[in-house]
């Protein structure tokens, strides 16, 4: 057909944003921390605890609506104040998933495997308490984070404990080799 008017090449560009994907990109996922009792049935309701007692924790985060999601642990801190890079502090949990306390020689801490969810992941934890502090109060802050429920687990992103047993760390799900950076004590960029 004849043309009568000169015609761009350039790409129209929408003035607008369509309303869904605004309200995806705003969406925030309400993940939680909770200490459970000993059996994990329900949250506990004393947040006391004496030396030798068992820390029960479980992370969890809300999929409803989503594509399904796998829970992680991605650190967890203990400090004496409510800031988490105040001093002293704790690491119990680093390098991107690996309960590092469960390395100690008298430490039971461990991931609890098999998971009851993808988007819940259950960790105890020795009760302790920082040499020389008389508070007797800790406040424990997590990094938690989450992948594709059907993306294999890697080296950041995984949840990694240590087998006194077999000297070795196992992870909850996934092969062995995504907890070999535990050992390493760096777990930086994917490979």
């Amino acid at each position: 057909f004849p043309r009568r008017d000169n015609v761009s090449s350039n790409a129209v560009k929408p003035t607008w944003v369509p309303f869904r994907s605004t309200l995806f990109s705003e969406e925030k996922l309400p993940f939680s921390l909770r200490l459970m009792n000993d059996d994990w049935s329900a949250e506990r309701v004393s947040t006391i605890f004496q030396l030798g007692e068992v820390l029960h924790f479980q992370a969890g985060v809300n999929t409803e609506n989503h594509v399904p999601l796998r829970l992680f642990v991605d650190n967890c801190v203990a400090t004496l104040t409510p800031d988490r890079s105040s001093s002293p502090q704790y690491a119990f949990i680093d390098f991107s998933g690996c309960l590092v306390d469960g390395q100690l020689d008298d430490a039971t801490s461990t991931f609890i495997s098999p998971r009851p969810r993808q988007d819940v992941l259950q960790f105890a934890v020795d009760a302790f308490k920082f040499v020389g502090d008389s508070s007797n109060v800790i406040y424990i802050t997590c990094h938690l984070k989450v992948s594709l429920a059907d993306q294999a687990p890697d080296p950041l992103n995984k949840a990694c404990s240590f087998n006194k047993a077999s000297n070795l760390w196992a992870p909850v799900e996934g092969t062995r080799d995504v907890c070999s950076c535990c050992e390493m004590k760096s777990c930086g960029l994917a490979r």
